[in-house]
């Protein structure tokens, strides 16, 4: 068999990262990238991969996503998260759970231990608690930032499309060294956000998609656009046309600007192991890490490169 040389792709939401957040927001993803690493290292299948880096977004108050997520109307947290195993397609999600840290290992359980692929709201939290999954009260999740963007979205004269530019969901994908490959994605919503609504995220082919026979994707942005033009289903069928990781994933996000007007981010891992991060937003954190690099930026343009064991040295430093 030949093996494959192990990838792993992290973002950590598209939109506008203001000054003060890009380091946290940085360093996120990176740690989330060289965890994911890890896992393949190790042997790990690209699931773990996915799952782990997306559970350390998750734990970063940094990010849209598990403790740090915005609150809908109501002042609640309701989040929504998707995995998905490009061998035979399995695929496990959850929308509108409250007070759990992980939405993503539910989505995970979700996978393999039901007959389903999506559970939600209630039906959720008593699956989670048949699980065993901890459940913890649902201000422990609420950060101060999030709590002040929520008081300012109600003031009469507000406008939450405004703040629903630094859209933070979080995302994985990655190929194993079998040459399987997954995908994750996870998020808190959009601020202010109707009780019940449910984006892209927990959406097979608009929040993630996955299929060893061309690849796996995970997108952030605007969640009512990307589902319109089912963004993450798209750009594996740009990439099954022949195109790069890298055209498709701008194809695709070229489109849902032409056709719908939303902006958004992609990340992208080929059947090859080719690799792209691409966005129409101002920004997207990302990082990845393949053959003992890693790579990361925020801002369009922007690369920086890394050895794997420098990146690990300072990670203990605590960056």
């Amino acid at each position: 068999l030949g093996r494959m040389k192990p990838v792993i792709v992290v973002h950590g939401g598209a939109g506008r990262i203001f000054k003060e957040r890009e380091e946290g927001s940085r360093a996120g993803v990176v740690r989330a990238a060289l965890r994911g690493y890890g896992v393949l290292k190790q042997g790990g299948s690209a699931v773990d991969a996915v799952e782990e880096a997306v559970q350390s977004m998750e734990d970063d108050p940094h990010f849209n996503a598990g403790c740090g997520s915005v609150l809908n109307e109501k002042g609640e947290v309701e989040m929504d998260a998707i995995i998905m195993d490009g061998k035979k397609l399995d695929s496990g999600a959850v929308s509108a759970v409250k007070c759990i840290a992980n939405p993503v290992k539910l989505a995970r359980l979700v996978m393999e231990r039901t007959k389903h692929m999506q559970l939600t709201d209630h039906g959720a939290h008593l699956f989670a608690r048949a699980m065993g999954i901890p459940e913890i009260p649902g201000e422990k999740l609420v950060t101060e930032r999030s709590h002040e963007r929520w008081k300012k979205n109600l003031e009469p004269d507000s406008n939450p499309e405004e703040f629903q530019k630094d859209l933070g969901t979080v995302g994985a994908v990655a190929i194993d060294s079998e040459g399987n490959v997954a995908c994750a994605t996870s998020t808190g919503g959009l601020s202010n956000k109707l009780i019940g609504r449910v984006g892209d995220t927990a959406c097979i082919g608009s929040g993630g998609y996955a299929d060893n026979h061309s690849g796996a994707t995970s997108t952030t942005g605007h969640g009512e656009s990307i589902m319109k033009v089912v963004l993450a289903r798209l750009v594996l069928y740009h990439m099954e046309q022949g195109m790069s990781p890298e055209v498709a994933a701008d194809t695709a996000l070229d489109y849902m600007k032409t056709r719908v007007g939303g902006l958004g981010g992609v990340i992208v891992v080929s059947k090859a192991g080719e690799w792209a991060a691409r966005f129409s937003t101002k920004q997207m954190s990302w990082a990845t890490v393949k053959d003992g690099e890693l790579h990361y930026g925020i801002h369009a343009g922007e690369r920086h490169v890394k050895s794997v064991d420098e990146a690990l040295a300072s990670e203990s430093e605590g960056f």
